[in-house]
């Protein structure tokens, strides 16, 4: 007899959502509500989260609200979920386990709509993501996990992420930051050149994830390291932070002009810096596909209830079918892809990661850049649907729309997810054919 699939979502998992509602409700909804900090989530969200006249970047007191929810959230058990056991998590020390737990409740949150327990824009939530302690769990020497990972917990470090240019963006392996050896007073070292673009949260950052060439020629993958370089060295400077679609901005371009580091500062081997790069792409990339999964769902969930509530010409907007089949066929798009992001959620917790690639890197990319474009289609049309309440300020849904569409881009470009898909389909880049008719067709 096959075996049954169970697609319910497990006990032990469904009594961590409902403590987690119970401590939003207890401890960060009344934060959100104390002494306006709902300014920042209403319709004056964006003017009060921004300093314009500081180069539009995020304002201290919001910043300081946001890390005041995670300090709550870490005392109650619930920020540090997905990492491993010796950093107050769940996860086994290879980083497995917490992928259908994280794909559940990420989408689980986004579903709530705007709140201080998961703000989206800032890829802040009650129960984090680590992208950095990662790489350095699976990159990282002894000293500079105990500096970095333990200080990140602590809150004295803050790692960004330097590896886009302003000339490349999706091709990493042309880029044009180069690091030759260099000794200085006897300690051998490396001596960066070159500018990064789009590098997130260097306002407040403590050290820089930089990646750069020290060996072979433009377009090879292998040559490019990845060097953990504090932020006040010499030589590192964020010479413009770019304004974009959603405000505040921490989205920095950074000039690196002569910036020497030891050898010390080199995160993995040399020469294998793509791989450190890609050392937590899998596991974002499935969690960011829950997070716009659930904001879809938001949309069409508070659209229906409009349509129902709203009653124009004497009968309900939910009546005719030009308002119900749009949702419909949004709802019943919401209903596939949770199954095939949990599908793949659990199978990425049966194996070990460095396998992930390999054998479903074609599904994790599917679930993500079909997630972000669904997200935005639910955001546009609950936007419809409400009418000129819909584009106004005071529903979430421009809102959304805004963040969202940032994610067809920055978590490898929907065009470049689809490319990997078809290298799977089509076996090419020395992927395995997956399509008999093509095998028969070379015959």
């Amino acid at each position: 007899m096959a075996e049954t699939m169970n697609f319910s979502v497990p006990p032990e998992l469904q009594k961590f959502l409902d403590d987690l509602d119970a401590f939003i409700d207890a401890k960060i909804t009344p934060l959100q509500m104390k002494d306006d900090n709902n300014r920042f989530f209403d319709y004056r969200r964006e003017n009060s989260r921004t300093d314009w006249e500081n180069g539009g970047l995020p304002r201290p007191e919001w910043e300081a609200l946001l890390t005041e929810s995670r300090k709550l959230a870490d005392e109650a058990g619930f920020y540090r979920l997905s990492l491993p056991k010796q950093f107050g998590g769940r996860s086994s020390e290879d980083g497995r386990g917490m992928n259908l737990w994280m794909a559940v409740i990420r989408e689980h949150l986004a579903s709530k709509g705007l709140g201080l327990f998961n703000d989206l824009q800032n890829e802040h939530s009650m129960v984090g993501n680590f992208p950095d302690v990662v790489m350095l769990q699976h990159f990282g020497n002894e000293e500079q996990k105990k500096e970095l990972i333990e200080g990140r917990l602590a809150g004295r470090t803050r790692i960004t992420f330097g590896l886009t240019e302003p000339g490349h963006g999706s091709d990493a392996t042309h880029m044009e930051t180069r690091s030759v050896p260099e000794t200085r007073n006897g300690v051998r070292g490396w001596l960066l050149n070159g500018a990064k673009r789009w590098q997130t949260g260097m306002h407040h950052a403590t050290h820089c994830f930089i990646f750069a060439r020290t060996a072979g020629k433009d377009g090879d993958a292998k040559g490019i390291s990845c060097f953990i370089v504090p932020r006040n060295t010499p030589g590192l400077e964020a010479v413009s932070y770019e304004w974009t679609l959603n405000m505040p901005t921490d989205h920095a371009t950074v000039s690196i002009k002569n910036v020497w580091v030891p050898d010390s500062a080199v995160l993995g081997p040399i020469h294998n810096g793509l791989g450190v790069a890609q050392a937590f792409v899998h596991e974002n990339r499935i969690r960011q596909a829950a997070s716009s999964l659930g904001a879809a769902v938001y949309c069409v969930q508070e659209s229906v209830k409009y349509a129902n509530r709203r009653a124009p010409f004497g009968q309900p907007l939910s009546h005719n079918q030009a308002i119900q089949f749009p949702l419909v066929e949004l709802h019943t798009q919401c209903e596939m892809l949770r199954q095939l992001i949990r599908k793949t959620a659990l199978e990425m917790d049966s194996m070990p990661h460095v396998e992930v690639e390999k054998k479903i890197g074609d599904k994790v990319s599917m679930c993500n850049y079909w997630a972000n474009r669904l997200c935005c289609e639910a955001a546009d049309r609950a936007i419809q649907v409400h009418g000129g309440n819909g584009y106004s300020r005071h529903f979430p849904f421009e809102h959304i729309w805004r963040h969202h569409r940032r994610y067809r881009i920055t978590e490898g470009s929907e065009e470049i997810q689809m490319r990997k898909v078809a290298a799977y389909l089509f076996g090419f880049g020395g992927r395995k054919v997956l399509n008999d008719a093509t095998k028969e067709a070379k015959l």
